[in-house]
C-alpha cells in the first residue's frame, strides 16, 4: 500500500477528485496526511471527514527556511509518505523535500506547460494570460516537481478550446473539469509504477 500526502492551500477540489478515484478503483494507495500553509483551509474539512490527519505548517512560523524544511521532512518521514500530490498549494516546496522525494512529487497546473507557468502564474492570472495571448487551446498539465516552479517532466496533458467570448472564469471552469480527470489518472499511473522518467521525457508503461 502506497502512502500519499497532499499539500493544499484552498478548496482542494483536485484532492477530493483523487480521493474518490482511489476508492472507486480500489487502488493500492491511501492518503495519510494533508499539509497546508493555512490554518483553516476548506480542504481541511475534506481530509478530516475522511479520517486523514491535517497538518498546518506555515513557513513564516519558523525561524528559518531550513528549520521549516527539516520539520516538513520529519513529518513526511513519520507518516512514511511514498508520494506527494500538490493540489492548489501556493508555496514553493523546499529543496530538501524535492530531493528526498525525487520524482515522487506530482503537481497539476491549469495550462499547457511549458507555457503560462512559473512564479505568480496561478488561478485567474493563468487563464487571463491565455485569453489575452490569443491562444486557441488551453488545458491542464500534470508534471513531476523539481526545484523550479512548473518545470518538472510532464506526465499527462489534455486540452480545451479557448472561445472568443471566454472570460477567465468560464475558461477556468472547463479547465478544472480536465484537471479532475487527468490528475487522478496520473496518480494511478504513479502508484501502479507505470511512469518511467528519462530526462525531460516521461514514458507511460503498459
Amino acid at each position: 500500500m502506497m502512502n500519499l500526502a497532499a499539500f493544499a492551500s484552498g478548496r482542494g477540489t483536485n484532492f477530493t477528485a483523487i480521493l474518490h478515484h482511489l476508492t472507486q478503483h480500489s487502488l493500492p494507495a491511501r492518503y495519510v496526511l494533508l499539509v497546508s500553509d493555512r490554518a483553516n483551509p476548506p480542504v481541511a474539512e475534506v481530509a478530516l471527514s475522511a479520517g486523514i490527519p491535517f497538518l498546518h505548517l506555515n513557513p513564516k512560523g519558523f525561524a528559518s527556511a531550513e528549520e521549516y524544511a527539516a520539520r516538513l521532512v520529519r513529518d513526511l518521514e513519520r507518516y512514511r509518505v511514498d508520494w506527494i500530490t500538490l493540489a492548489g498549494y501556493l508555496k514553493m516546496v523546499p529543496a530538501a523535500v524535492v530531493q528526498g522525494w525525487h520524482d515522487r512529487i506530482l503537481n497539476i497546473h491549469p495550462a499547457l506547460l511549458p507555457f503560462f507557468g512559473g512564479p505568480g502564474m496561478y488561478g485567474e492570472r493563468v487563464h487571463r494570460a491565455v485569453i489575452e495571448s490569443g491562444m486557441k487551446v488551453s488545458g491542464a498539465t500534470v508534471h513531476l516537481v523539481d526545484e523550479q516552479y512548473d518545470h518538472g517532466p510532464i506526465i499527462l496533458q489534455d486540452t480545451v478550446p479557448v472561445r472568443y467570448d471566454d472570460t477567465p472564469d468560464s475558461l477556468a471552469h472547463r479547465v478544472l473539469e480536465v484537471e479532475h480527470r487527468i490528475y487522478p489518472q496520473a496518480v494511478e499511473l504513479a502508484v501502479m509504477g507505470k511512469i518511467r522518467v528519462d530526462g525531460r521525457r516521461v514514458e507511460i508503461l503498459p
